[in-house]
């Protein structure tokens, strides 16, 4: 461990926690203006395994909210990510419905759930989420809608039937009804009025997502046993 890469990170969690973070491992799907945040904050704090799943490259449009979007334009963003933090697991893979099937999920304690693709946020639920938490399954923590917003102080964070106010989550919460889902997880979203009709987006409310659920991943792995 690089004592001086975490003098600051150390005396927050102590010996006993930071083993934790250390041990953990992480899966975050979709490293966009919500997930490239998440992962700069979960790779400052420590966590050990973090393995990151994207197919899309950088570009010009990204630049007002994407890490990695000045130096990658072109360039696949799990390649310039992976450069950027070293030591990172990166996939190139789009995330659909035939990868969720095939991708063993129960390696990790914690799935975060960056994608925009409401259908393969269904599937992802489905597979994972389905039931009552079962301890051989990860947590999943999901985004919901951060475009078209301007206020971070409105980001809540509940479980997805408890969610409101947000078109993108209701759209979400109707498809896992119609596919009988009977679970529960817990998403970032916010009631926010959104602030235009085209797509637009700012990035003191995209990061301010994926810190939210960078540190709720954080809180999960604090309060395990081991």
């Amino acid at each position: 461990m690089n004592q001086k890469r975490f003098a600051r990170t150390l005396p927050l969690f102590k010996e006993e926690g930071f083993k934790k973070l250390q041990n953990a491992k992480i899966l975050l799907l979709g490293v966009g203006g919500v997930g490239s945040f998440a992962l700069d904050c979960l790779y400052r704090t420590g966590i050990g395994t973090i393995c990151i799943v994207d197919n899309d490259c950088f570009e010009e449009s990204n630049q007002n909210r994407q890490i990695g979007s000045f130096e990658g334009i072109g360039h696949k963003k799990v390649a310039i990510l992976a450069n950027k933090y070293k030591g990172i697991l990166a996939l190139d893979s789009k995330i659909t419905q035939e990868f969720i099937d095939n991708f063993n999920f129960n390696a990790y304690d914690i799935v975060i759930d960056a994608i925009d693709d409401i259908e393969a946020k269904i599937a992802l639920a489905l597979k994972i989420a389905n039931k009552p938490k079962d301890s051989t399954k990860p947590y999943l923590l999901s985004s919901m809608g951060s475009a078209k917003k301007l206020d971070p102080s409105q980001i809540q964070f509940a479980p997805i039937w408890k969610s409101y106010g947000d078109k993108f989550a209701r759209k979400f919460r109707e498809g896992l009804k119609k596919q009988g889902f009977k679970g529960d997880f817990m998403v970032a979203f916010s009631p926010e009025d959104p602030k235009c009709k085209e797509l637009g987006s700012f990035s003191g409310v995209t990061a301010s997502f994926g810190l939210r659920l960078a540190s709720e991943a954080i809180t999960i792995i604090l309060k395990k046993d081991k």
